[in-house]
């Protein structure tokens, strides 16, 4: 039996067939991970459009709201209504749970408790376009270049004050890398245990024969730099393979060579099927943790990637000398550097340092059952020391009003 209390509430942004991602996979071992331990916990968030799916893991859940779930396209479009949302997460009440879970990387961490109660927040990331990378993306924001941009910048930076203000009310942090642990310390000035998030590499084969293609898979959107990834492969002439869809598709098909396909959006299965045949994963970004890269691994695929971010966690690196290395990290954000490390790699077939099921078995440390085992003693471990707290803090208390 869990020593968790009951119930309890799971707060995440957004439930939305547009946004399944990691944060969303993480929300659902969470659901899981506390369902096994009869403490199944009620679900909130600022809107659901995904229980009324057929077959999603939310269907027939009830999942609390708020009053953005009743806007014009507050469902499909929930971001547009960003100045509401620190509003519309406070309204949500939680004062029956003495434990609230929150998934966050917007606003869920916001929600509103009271003193005996433990609000313990998953964090992926502070509000990346709020904070450090502001500058990228108001570069890459048509709105941030026109007669408007004055009040964006001004939006921004009350969401900078809210969401600091905000961190102040959790409890306890658990982040979801180092650098997003560190992103947390620079921007909240908290602490943040680390707990990395749950990746299905079960799902993959790491046996399959390898071709010699390269493999990159992301949303097509600017933060993810797939332009370094074209114009490195651009400058050396190996075959690229692009799955993903976003704004940024047509301007990077525009800059491919003739050796570079794009395939859009695939299906799960397709996506295995690159996966698992690919000689190198291949990624530019700057990630929080990046579940992409570990799926890589789990399907016996090395992984070359900009050496920053939560890359650092989840690719032990060749170059530097890591024991049962995984893949190659190349130092700067540029495509000359991705294309030295290209280089690097095929002049010395480093992919036979990189054997297919040693990949897996590292992979493997980061699976959804590794979660479990980190994550469920540690929310135990913080509601016996708040357990401990109100004992110690509820009996002056009550003597004062014993005497009143």
């Amino acid at each position: 039996m869990s020593a968790l209390p009951s119930p309890i509430a799971l707060v995440h942004e957004w439930f939305s067939p547009r946004s399944l991602g990691g944060a969303e996979q993480v929300v659902r071992q969470l659901d899981s991970m506390l369902s096994a331990v009869d403490r199944r916990p009620e679900l909130f968030a600022l809107v659901d459009g995904e229980s009324c799916q057929e077959g999603s893991w939310l269907q027939g859940r009830q999942v609390r709201t708020s009053f953005i779930q009743k806007l014009p396209w507050g469902v499909s479009h929930v971001q547009q209504y960003l100045p509401l949302l620190p509003l519309a997460i406070e309204q949500l009440d939680l004062s029956a749970y003495p434990l609230v879970l929150s998934s966050n990387h917007l606003v869920a961490k916001g929600v509103l408790t009271g003193p005996d109660q433990l609000h313990v927040s998953y964090v992926h990331t502070p509000v990346r376009y709020a904070w450090d990378q502001m500058h990228p993306y108001l570069a890459s924001s048509s709105l941030a270049r026109g007669p408007l941009a004055p009040l964006v910048r001004l939006q921004l930076h009350h969401l900078r004050q809210w969401d600091a203000i905000s961190s102040l009310r959790v409890d306890a942090l658990v982040a979801n890398s180092r650098f997003t642990a560190r992103r947390i310390w620079r921007c909240w000035r908290r602490r943040a245990r680390v707990v990395h998030p749950p990746v299905a590499v079960e799902r993959f084969r790491w046996d399959q024969p390898r071709d010699d293609v390269y493999l990159s898979l992301c949303r097509l959107v600017p933060n993810k730099r797939v332009d370094v990834v074209v114009e490195a492969f651009n400058r050396t002439g190996l075959p690229l393979v692009v799955i993903g869809d976003g704004p940024e598709r047509r301007r990077l098909e525009a800059l491919a060579g003739p050796q570079i396909r794009f395939l859009g959006r695939c299906s799960d299965s397709e996506v295995s099927h690159w996966l698992e045949r690919c000689r190198a994963y291949v990624y530019a970004g700057l990630e929080d943790f990046g579940i992409a890269p570990v799926e890589a691994m789990a399907a016996g695929a090395p992984v070359i990637g900009y050496g920053a971010g939560g890359l650092c966690d989840s690719v032990r690196c060749l170059a530097q000398g890591a024991s049962q290395p995984t893949g190659l990290l190349f130092a700067d954000q540029s495509a000359a550097s991705l294309a030295a490390a290209l280089e690097h790699f095929e002049a010395g077939k480093l992919w036979r340092a990189l054997p297919a099921e040693a990949q897996r078995t590292w992979a493997e440390s980061f699976s959804a059952a590794r979660f479990e085992q980190r994550l469920l003693p540690l929310l135990e471990q913080l509601w016996q020391a708040h357990q401990l707290r109100l004992r110690r803090t509820s009996g002056p208390l009550d003597l004062a009003r014993s005497l009143a």
